[in-house]
């Protein structure tokens, strides 16, 4: 399956640059109405951590337009040869040349689609958001889908740095509620009720960016709150494209503010969602981001719909539009 960069898309519009994908119009009443995420086929025990991993991957890239997925065979070391992980794949927290050639691939890419010179920062800044808002998208997605939390460390994902690939080898490392049946597998930790679960997945995300944003730092030009903030706003919008993308952008918001109801160090603030009304009298869940991803810098007229310099008045231009 060809991989498309959710920085700057080849496929579709990306959830953040400059809104929302298209979607099954979901109008949302009672936006945070207790009502639990639809769990119906919740899997049986799969055969082993990895082997479940894997198959929930899979069945991410396969629901979501925007995400892409290379999965590597399971239970491979991050060394192992596979034939999905090519010679041009880097691991971005490995070294510089790396990570330069990541940044500049996605300069080029800039160049290539809006005709746009970015300068390095602008360029880092888009490659960080794109990664960062796909990997953790591949963690709170099984979480969404299954309430299974998986450990992804830096050196499980390559990315092929010429087309911007995704390639995930999966681990052996999960955490899941007591009654789960993926509890008695080697690999998998239990969490004893449905908050410590979503702690799990907090802590994950945070565990597996820390070292990402450390590498990145030189590059972008913005210190640690920034940068967090960024991981905020990319955990929560993949739990709200999920939601869209299932027919359900309601249960997206609920979970999105499940994970994050407010600041949890190391992310600065919660989703902090709110409803816009439009004449027609329906009410649309928006909000607005802590980091910028810069799309405005590159579209200066196509700011994201939750950019802090987009106004209420434009979104809502927007959703009558």
């Amino acid at each position: 399956m060809t991989m498309a960069s959710l920085a700057l898309p080849r496929a579709a519009t990306p959830p953040h640059a400059p809104g929302l994908p298209a979607a099954t119009p979901t109008y949302v009443a009672g936006l945070l109405a207790a009502t639990p995420t639809d769990l119906a086929g919740l899997p049986t025990t799969p055969a082993s951590v990895a082997g479940g991993l894997a198959a929930a991957y899979r069945r991410l890239d396969e629901m979501c337009e925007v995400l892409s997925v290379r999965v590597g065979e399971p239970g491979q070391g991050p060394t192992a040869s596979s034939p999905l992980m090519t010679t041009g794949a880097v691991v971005l927290t490995d070294g510089r040349e790396g990570l330069e050639a990541f940044v500049e691939a996605e300069a080029g890419r800039i160049r290539s689609r809006y005709d746009h010179t970015a300068p390095r920062h602008v360029a880092a800044s888009r490659a960080l958001h794109d990664y960062v808002w796909s990997v953790a998208l591949l963690m709170s997605g099984v979480w969404y889908l299954e309430r299974r939390v998986p450990r992804i460390a830096p050196d499980d994902i390559r990315v092929d740095v010429a087309s911007g690939t995704y390639q995930i080898r999966p681990g052996s490392d999960l955490v899941c509620l007591p009654d789960d049946p993926a509890a008695v597998l080697d690999g998998a930790r239990t969490a004893p009720h449905q908050e410590a679960l979503r702690a799990e997945l907090r802590t994950a995300v945070a565990d597996h960016m820390g070292p990402v944003l450390e590498a990145f730092g030189p590059y972008v030009r913005r210190g640690s709150r920034a940068l967090w903030g960024m991981v905020s706003d990319d955990l929560v919008s993949g739990l709200w494209y999920l939601g869209r993308t299932r027919g359900d952008e309601a249960a997206g918001v609920r979970a999105a503010s499940e994970v994050l109801p407010a600041a949890r160090a190391p992310f600065p603030g919660g989703a902090d969602f709110r409803v816009l009304r439009t004449a027609d009298g329906h009410d649309h869940p928006t909000r607005t981001r802590r980091g910028c991803c810069l799309y405005y810098t590159i579209r200066p007229t196509e700011a994201c719909s939750t950019c802090p310099r987009t106004c209420d008045a434009e979104r809502l231009r927007r959703l009558e539009g």
